[in-house]
């Protein structure tokens, strides 16, 4: 079992090899070229899912790797609950059992995760996509306090998919006991085309010591332009913080804010000092609205 790795630049863009995807692509329109591709799962593979992720299950695939000590500008977050926050279990291309961070935002069907591309496939793969996908709201020690809601659908840029760039996703999760994810938990807002600039609050669950992804630790500081239409803030978070939100405006007495980017990569494989994310402009927001209508 393995988590979703914060790699370096070089090392995310890798394509390997291919294996078939068991969720249903939809066809692109013929209307004009797509810009994102989607991912469905049907009914009985969502059931799967949720079958699969049990508690324990959840607990071990922190505890089955080891990646160090948290490193010292990541701490545990011990503030007001920031309930949009939770853990996004999956079965990889290997068919491991892993998982990323995410975020529930702000949505026309009250339904949208957001998190990295690599939470949903591979780069630069096409085929390489992701199954078994369950979020956890608010996870904390093994308790799932807002219920666990299967993704229907997974959204990521076609540059992604084909040449590895652009690392974001959204995912569309089914209601649960009849209730909507935002309707739970809240949605965040997400600020598109927002330039670098100002204090950034990134939160994650990185499976490092102690914590081996049960608790939600963050780090926080100013952002800063990078190249490759990235932004980027000091922070030491690694594999498993994949995906976790970038958030601005960002207030502790409450636990809100504005998304802004995810964790994408650092920038070293071992005692990482620099977090970046993408730059949520056009491609991003497209992805967005397709999880709207998905």
């Amino acid at each position: 079992m393995r988590v979703a790795p914060v790699l370096p630049r070089t090392l995310a863009a890798l394509a390997l090899a291919v294996v078939p995807a068991l969720g249903t692509a939809l066809p692109a329109t013929a209307a004009a070229p797509a810009t994102t591709d989607t991912v469905t799962y049907t009914p009985q593979e969502r059931r799967a899912a949720l079958a699969h992720w049990t508690p324990a299950r959840m607990k071990e695939v922190g505890g089955a790797v080891d990646l160090g000590p948290t490193g010292p500008l990541t701490k545990k977050w011990t503030g007001a609950p920031v309930k949009t926050v939770g853990r996004l279990f999956f079965v990889n291309q290997k068919g491991d059992d892993t998982y990323c961070t995410a975020t529930a935002v702000k949505s026309g069907n009250r339904s949208v995760v957001m998190a990295a591309g690599h939470c949903a496939r591979l780069p630069a793969s096409p085929d390489n996509t992701y199954t078994d996908l369950v979020f956890v709201p608010g996870y904390d020690r093994g308790a799932r306090p807002y219920g666990v809601f299967p993704v229907r659908a997974s959204v990521t840029p076609r540059s992604w998919a084909q040449d590895g760039e652009n690392d974001i996703a959204a995912f569309t999760v089914d209601p649960v006991g009849g209730r909507t994810l935002t309707g739970t938990v809240g949605g965040r807002p997400v600020a598109f085309g927002r330039p670098a600039g100002g204090r950034i609050t990134a939160f994650g669950y990185p499976a490092t010591r102690p914590q081996r992804g049960e608790e939600l630790l963050y780090c926080a500081g100013p952002s800063k332009a990078a190249p490759h239409q990235e932004l980027s803030v000091p922070c030491d978070m690694s594999g498993g913080a994949s995906g976790g939100p970038w958030l601005a405006d960002f207030d502790p007495r409450t636990g809100l804010g504005t998304l802004v980017s995810v964790n994408s990569h650092g920038d070293a494989l071992d005692h990482s000092t620099a977090m970046y994310g993408p730059v949520l402009g056009a491609t991003a927001r497209q992805v967005h609205e397709r999880a709207e209508r998905a």
